[in-house]
């Protein structure tokens, strides 16, 4: 694998340069996961579409963004993580004009598939830069500014996309969408000298992984890579869920105000970025992790069976996505440490690929799904769904902490 070289402390305003722009280039990312489910009422109208044909071109998104992601770390590691952050985000730009422009569904598939590889590359872009040019003792406020502004981006998309398709029309929403990621790209690329990582692209084999035979695949062999993965997808399993047909199921189970169905996902995305603040304070004892991540999606799965069976006022349902939203942005750096311990010291860009692509497999799977089951006219099921998927989060995290534990303690794991 090629080797990066590893930056020197950097000045208090170097490092605030450096996560301001990662951060603004990841919360145009999240923005655009979000862009075509707030505007699924408006597309299911003007093309005659069923809901599991839009929760397909989620599939198409995150299928694409799943397959790429685990292929991005290694053209981040030949070309430098700037060049690709550029021509992804230069990505999200022409998708969301397609979708503007479509004249039927397979523009709009055609549109989601550009955007699903723009978004391939974002964790292995993010994580080589920061890590590279950040310096150690504020490395943990870069990983924290990089999931808020994660949130921050979905938060932003509903009521963005949504407010300017109730105004002027779903593809000047659209079309705005594509103005956004132009102005993102503009940044980008004035502060392009800040965030240049230097690499040797020739002559070097892969770092070998800590009680494994060197090998680029051989990380692949250990059982808390592939737990990690099997926790991202379950995870992905809910948030999908929650940011595609939660908050209409919600409305047709409690009658909530559909000007409020976009504001449920915000408000569940705002309160999950606060969460990650709180959630960062508790994450500083790894040891600890497993308990959090129990305690907070069993709180969250508690939540959506209520949403599913108590007869909720609709005023007080956003709430309730508040509370799910603050749950979840708790564990969230939790979340986070568990995968990085789950990395090996010479194998870590490699696990980050394959770990994050659980995200787009559990994403692309979910949205379908959930879209059968409104189809069917069973609302309720997609919030027991939402549910047993944050369940399944519990066990994963437990085992997933088991096995890393196993390997750091075995002979050959030092």
């Amino acid at each position: 694998m090629s080797s990066v070289a590893p930056a020197a402390p950097g000045l208090p305003a170097s490092d605030a340069r450096v996560i301001a722009v990662v951060g603004i280039a990841h919360s145009v990312s999240h923005f655009f996961h979000l862009i075509l489910p707030p505007l699924f009422p408006w597309l299911k109208e003007a093309f005659g579409l069923s809901y599991s044909e839009l929760g397909l071109l989620v599939t198409v998104f995150f299928v694409i963004s799943g397959v790429g992601q685990s292929l991005a770390g290694f053209l981040v590691d030949r070309v430098g993580p700037v060049p690709v952050m550029i021509g992804a985000i230069a990505l999200f730009a022409v998708s969301a004009a397609v979708l503007a422009l479509a004249p039927g569904y397979a523009g709009l598939v055609l549109g989601a598939a550009l955007a699903g590889v723009g978004n391939a590359s974002f964790h292995p872009v993010d994580y080589s830069i920061l890590n590279r040019k950040v310096s150690a003792p504020r490395l943990g406020h870069a990983y924290a500014v990089h999931g808020i502004t994660g949130n921050l981006g979905w938060a932003a998309a509903p009521v963005f996309v949504v407010t300017i398709a109730q105004f002027a029309g779903w593809r000047e929403a659209f079309a705005a969408s594509s103005l956004l990621a132009l102005l993102a790209l503009l940044v980008v690329w004035l502060n392009r000298d800040a965030l240049d990582v230097p690499v040797h692209r020739r002559g070097h084999a892969a770092e070998p992984v800590r009680g494994l035979p060197g090998g680029t695949f051989d990380f692949l062999r250990l059982p808390a890579v592939w737990l990690s993965f099997g926790f991202f997808f379950a995870y992905a399993a809910a948030l999908g869920g929650v940011q595609t047909f939660a908050p209409e199921a919600a409305r047709l189970l409690h009658d909530v105000p559909l000007q409020w169905v976009a504001l449920c996902l915000t408000i569940y995305m705002l309160a999950s970025a606060g969460g990650t603040v709180i959630g960062g304070f508790l994450a500083r004892d790894p040891a600890r992790a497993e308990r959090i991540i129990g305690v907070c999606f069993g709180s969250a799965a508690l939540v959506a069976i209520s949403i599913a069976f108590v007869p909720w006022p609709g005023g007080l349902v956003p709430v309730l996505f508040g509370v799910m939203g603050v749950a979840g942005g708790i564990a969230n750096p939790s979340r986070d440490m568990l995968i990085r311990r789950a990395a090996p010291p010479g194998a870590t860009g490699r696990v980050y690929g394959v770990v994050y692509s659980g995200l787009d497999v559990g994403m692309s799977i979910a949205p379908p799904i959930f879209g059968l089951m409104m189809d069917a006219k069973l609302p309720a099921l997609v919030w027991l769904g939402i549910a047993f998927a944050q369940a399944t989060l519990i066990a994963g995290a437990f085992r997933a902490g088991r096995a890393t534990r196993a390997r750091d303690a075995a002979p050959d794991a030092v």
